[in-house]
């Protein structure tokens, strides 16, 4: 594989990971609202909010929009919980819901990061998120490790479209031919950096295998001994 001298890298699945969020909503509402709710009651409040969710998070491309779309996810939560739940505030509800959605790195993620950039290399986050991937960010301290990012609601199109990949490519100053893409999904991942001439790196941190012709890692940080 040719050198890279940018780095484009995935998110979710591959930087950090999504908390269970129940247990968080049921503190949440707990908290804010004196609101007891059980185990099973949170558990499918969520699975709810995050199927509408995924199919809207192209909405939430910039902090008005984002808005208006946890707005929606939460009434939508509302709909699995007691009916006490639906005559509180619904802005108490967002603020509960949003609270309770929590990402944290995994262990190898922020180390990897500081020594790609102790090599001079272009980190560009590239992901399938909302406008909140800045926020995200800088709450578990990735963003001082990279040197820009980029959602697919903000851009308009989402991997594994091309054109995601060579916005930023141009973000990072580098072409395709000097980058790799670094993810754990086959489709959005590996499949969209190939169609943009990037060079995949695929993550299986779950063990599932890689694409054929594929590099593929177990952990972020084995992605350093590619470098060597």
């Amino acid at each position: 594989m040719t050198s890279p001298q940018a780095i484009l890298i995935d998110a979710l699945g591959t930087l950090v990971h999504f908390e269970h969020p129940g247990p968080h909503l049921r503190v949440e509402l707990r908290d804010r609202l004196g609101l007891e709710v059980s185990e099973t009651q949170a558990k499918a409040a969520m699975r709810a909010e995050i199927t509408h969710y995924r199919a809207n998070l192209h909405r939430g491309r910039d902090a008005h929009t984002l808005a208006g779309l946890r707005r929606e996810c939460a009434t939508v939560m509302l709909e699995e919980l007691p009916p006490e739940a639906r005559e509180a505030d619904l802005g108490v509800i967002t603020d509960a819901l949003v609270a309770a959605i929590r990402f944290t790195p995994y262990p190898d993620a922020l180390a990897t990061l500081r020594s790609l950039r102790e090599r001079a290399l272009r980190i560009i986050v590239l992901s399938n998120w909302d406008f909140s991937l800045h926020e995200m960010l800088a709450n578990t301290g990735i963003d001082v490790l990279v040197d820009g990012a980029v959602s697919s609601a903000e851009h308009g199109t989402a991997k594994p479209d091309p054109a995601i990949f060579e916005y930023a490519l141009a973000l990072a100053g580098v072409p395709a031919t000097r980058a790799w893409h670094v993810g754990d999904s086959p489709e959005a991942d590996v499949v969209g950096a190939q169609a943009a001439g990037v060079t995949p790196i695929y993550v299986a941190r779950d063990d599932s295998p890689a694409p054929p012709g594929v590099v593929a890692i177990d952990e972020l940080d084995e992605l350093l001994g590619l470098l060597d």
